[in-house]
């Protein structure tokens, strides 16, 4: 059985979106190397009008997707063992270490959260995990959903040309990837790193690692800081760390 993503959302009709072009589109349209389902939640609401929300309890604007009907959409789905999220902006990070183990599963399901929320109690009766992809509130879930099953199908076997370029990429080793030249040689008078084209591959190797460690340091330093710390606890580090 292919890696499945199924999206419990008001809006099946934003999928698949970004999931359905290059090598990602092609290994689910063609390949069947993973499969998207969406899950129409309005379908599920008890009310003639169609609604699955209601005002907050205790007072405040918005509204808020109710949990009888989340889930009723989501015993509809055979889970067999498939992570659940939800994206909200009040979720723990996505990581890439968390993508990892969530692409060894068989699949995932993801609830696009609408409105204020989701009823509380949904998301703990039905154990969902709540992710946020990042410190900023979206009008939706629909856009992060993709952001996570993109990251995960990925790293199914098949998806991608060559599984080796998936080794030096950002956050696998816990630093950023390093920065990616290619021809022409020069460019508006920058010209691509000598080293780069020394053809001497212990040199390349070291300036990407040099530039991996000089990218994390400047731009994540909360990333660097637990680089240095899980070097130390591997008894990997030697000496003062480098500033």
């Amino acid at each position: 059985m292919p890696f499945t993503a199924t999206v419990l959302t008001m809006f099946p009709e934003a999928f698949p979106g970004p999931l359905g072009v290059s090598l990602i589109g092609t290994a689910w349209r063609e390949s069947d190397l993973w499969r998207l389902e969406t899950v129409d939640i309005r379908t599920f609401s008890k009310d003639k009008r169609g609604f699955l929300d209601d005002t907050p309890a205790g007072g405040g604007p918005g509204q808020v997707m109710k949990a009888d009907v989340i889930a009723a959409a989501l015993d509809s789905v055979e889970t067999a063992g498939r992570p659940l999220l939800c994206m909200s902006a009040r979720g723990r990070p996505l990581t890439q270490a968390r993508v990892s183990e969530w692409a060894r599963a068989p699949g995932i399901v993801v609830l696009c959260g609408r409105f204020e929320g989701v009823d509380q109690r949904v998301l703990d009766a039905r154990g969902f995990e709540e992710v946020s992809v990042g410190d900023a509130v979206l009008a939706g879930g629909e856009a992060a959903a993709m952001v996570a099953i993109e990251a995960c199908v990925r790293l199914v076997p098949g998806v991608l040309g060559q599984a080796n370029s998936l080794k030096e990429e950002s956050f696998e080793d816990g630093l950023l990837e390093h920065p990616q030249y290619t021809r022409p040689r020069t460019f508006e008078g920058l010209d691509i790193p000598e080293v780069l084209l020394s053809g001497d591959h212990k040199r390349v190797a070291a300036w990407r690692q040099e530039m991996r460690e000089l990218t994390t340091r400047e731009r994540r330093p909360d990333l660097w800081s637990a680089h240095l710390a899980n070097l130390q606890a591997n008894g990997a580090h030697k000496g003062k760390p480098r500033k």
